[in-house]
């Protein structure tokens, strides 16, 4: 009977405020997170997958909910770590699905170095982002040292044993305990009972948790409850945080495009707003690199009065079933898969792929998610940026070029 992999693929965003670790002074992190020479290329490549991958899966998965909230940054790394232990069909279909083009030593030098990166950067400019990869496998079961090594010395992976076979259930608190602990706290009880059973062989696991302050805070007092148009004729009240200021600003194809960078200004978020209260459906079909990129490219420095809301989402993912309609379905079937490089022969399959994301922003910072909505006001005034309509954000890390988070914001009381 074929042995399954447990793969799991949390993830994290949290808001508030950070003053940097113990007091020390703050530096560049700029300068402090670059990647070496001889790997920046390679790193560019992993970047640009991450972000084909997110577009790909927001795609897929935009019609199943109002708020959406994810990170295609811990899902590509998860599975490309599972993805060194597989080979064939099954190793070629995953690559796919997540956009990778590199070979296998190089994709994963590239992937090991985006995240060494980004944790260079956690405490440094009044924000953390702690990512944390963890490797469990059955005690006495054997796996390769020429697999194990990938997640351990190229992502940093905590290795251990479990006896999956014989107490599954105390496997599944641990590493909901290890996820939880990862996460601060946030993401509780990922593996419901059951979930972790007597054939597990190895769970792969990425965590992800950022807490950081906007450049630019807004000002509690100036939070006053408003009307957010949630569709066509549906309102609902929600608290509306403002904020004037200078921001990366620009309007292009009916879009409204607004950069607001956390201290530091490595990592920003990135506020997509369609002008038309009712045109979120037109922007997602237009959602492409190109265009982001190209959007991207017209911003600059605009003085803004900034309105957005003030709100939690929290997301919980079964990727099984859309990875598999993504193209990568053989990964999925007991009789298909490929992981033969793990242990030395095809008796592997991945189980279950789960994702859980949470957000909260708020005036000091915010993870990941942030609104944004705009409209110009009379010519001897300053415009303002009044997000009070369906928009898309994501984090965004201005060093690689990645996208760290993505969602979506319909209904910020749900």
């Amino acid at each position: 009977m074929p042995r399954t992999i447990l793969l799991l693929v949390p993830a994290l965003a949290f808001g508030s405020a950070f003053q940097g670790c113990n007091g020390e002074a703050l530096v560049d992190p700029i300068a402090e997170r670059q990647i070496p020479e001889e790997l920046r290329a390679d790193v560019a490549s992993v970047a640009r997958s991450n972000n084909a991958f997110a577009l790909d899966l927001y795609g897929e998965i935009r019609g199943e909910s109002a708020n959406i909230f994810f990170s295609p940054f811990s899902m590509t790394t998860a599975l490309s770590m599972t993805m060194a232990g597989a080979a064939g069909r099954t190793e070629e279909e995953m690559a796919s699905v997540l956009r990778h083009t590199l070979q296998r030593d190089a994709l994963h030098r590239a992937c090991g170095a985006l995240v060494a990166s980004l944790d260079r950067g956690s405490g440094r400019a009044g924000y953390r982002l702690q990512t944390a990869n963890g490797l469990w496998t059955q005690q006495g079961y054997p796996f390769l040292e020429g697999f194990l090594s990938v997640p351990r010395d190229l992502y940093g992976a905590e290795a251990g044993h479990f006896d999956f076979a014989g107490n599954p259930e105390a496997a599944r608190r641990r590493i909901n305990e290890w996820v939880e602990g990862k996460t601060e706290g946030k993401i509780q009880d990922l593996f419901p009972s059951g979930t972790i059973n007597p054939l597990t062989r190895l769970v792969l696991a990425n965590a992800v948790y950022f807490k950081g302050n906007w450049h630019l805070q807004f000002d509690p007092d100036l939070t006053k409850t408003g009307v957010f148009h949630v569709g066509r004729d549906r309102d609902v009240q929600t608290p509306l945080m403002h904020r004037s200021g200078s921001f990366p600003f620009a309007e292009a194809d009916g879009v409204k495009i607004l950069e607001m960078p956390y201290m530091g200004k490595d990592l920003s978020m990135i506020a997509l707003l369609p002008e038309d209260r009712d045109g979120l459906g037109r922007l997602e079909e237009r959602l492409s690199l190109e265009n982001i990129q190209g959007w991207m490219s017209l911003l600059s420095e605009t003085t803004l009065e900034v309105t957005f809301p003030k709100f939690r989402t929290t997301s919980s993912i079964a990727l099984n079933r859309v990875l598999a309609d993504m193209g990568m379905p053989s990964a999925f079937d007991a009789d298909l898969a490929d992981f033969s490089p793990m242990i030395g022969r095809r008796e592997l399959f991945i189980h279950a792929v789960v994702h859980k994301a949470f957000i909260d922003v708020n005036e000091e910072g915010t993870e990941a998610a942030a609104a944004t909505g705009v409209s110009v006001g009379p010519t001897s005034l300053p415009p303002s940026f009044r997000a009070d309509h369906p928009f898309i954000y994501l984090i965004w890390d201005n060093v690689t070029e990645s996208i760290l988070f993505m969602g979506r914001l319909v209904d910020p009381t749900a």
